[in-house]
């Protein structure tokens, strides 16, 4: 059974009245069978890819303290040590993971443990695989600490078509990986990063399935 995520209920809601009240007018407004077609065939394609964008698979996510799991579906784009401006300020190893419209947008947690910093960021809507997304698109930042890894930080990155993000943690949540951490609707990018020597599991292109992939490991 197809599971929708709870933030695509209103939108799904009324995509399915704006489509019923379409294909209605369009039987009334024209006499061409073909004319008719076209648009009622325009409208369920519209209407499937609402649904496919909104699905929130079950994912049976093995948790391990010892272990990163991906946080999002789509392709790795980043892996590099990179200074870390907001919270860390000090050097870390960066995985983005980018997500295309037709990826599932659901963001997972990608370990458990206590959010320690949780904090919302207005910005801009740069394409999200610009070097600069990560630091001027809309954006979320969290760290959580962990009893293996101590503190990491993922960051919910807005892309051009994006206009919300949601984002479920607070600062002194306990939270469990691979549960629901929030949603970026209509494609985006994660980044997380990860302390000086994580062992790395991923390649650059590769593409990982979030709640279930291994990205990373003591």
């Amino acid at each position: 059974m197809i599971r929708f995520h709870k933030e695509g209920y209103k939108i799904i809601s009324i995509t399915f009245i704006i489509a019923i009240a379409i294909i209605l007018l369009a039987e009334k407004c024209f006499d061409n069978i073909l004319i008719i077609k076209i648009i009622q065939v325009s409208i369920l394609v519209f209407v499937i890819l609402i649904l496919q964008f909104f699905r929130n698979p079950k994912r049976n996510t093995i948790q391990s303290d010892n272990q990163i799991i991906a946080p999002v579906d789509g392709k790795v784009v980043v892996i590099e040590e990179v200074e870390e401006p907001e919270y860390f300020k000090d050097k870390r190893i960066q995985i983005s993971i980018f997500m295309s419209p037709i990826n599932v947008h659901v963001t997972r947690y990608a370990i458990s443990g206590e959010i320690k910093y949780s904090k919302y960021h207005p910005g801009k809507y740069l394409v999200a695989w610009h070097p600069k997304a990560s630091t001027e698109n809309e954006r979320t930042t969290v760290v959580i600490e962990n009893i293996s890894f101590g503190k990491i930080l993922y960051r919910q990155i807005a892309g051009a078509m994006a206009k919300r993000i949601v984002n479920y943690a607070k600062e002194g949540d306990s939270v469990l990986q691979g549960t629901d951490a929030g949603f970026i609707k209509f494609g985006s990018r994660v980044d997380i990063f990860l302390p000086i020597g994580t062992k790395i599991n991923v390649k650059l292109g590769e593409k990982v399935v979030g709640g279930v992939k291994v990205i990373a490991e003591k």
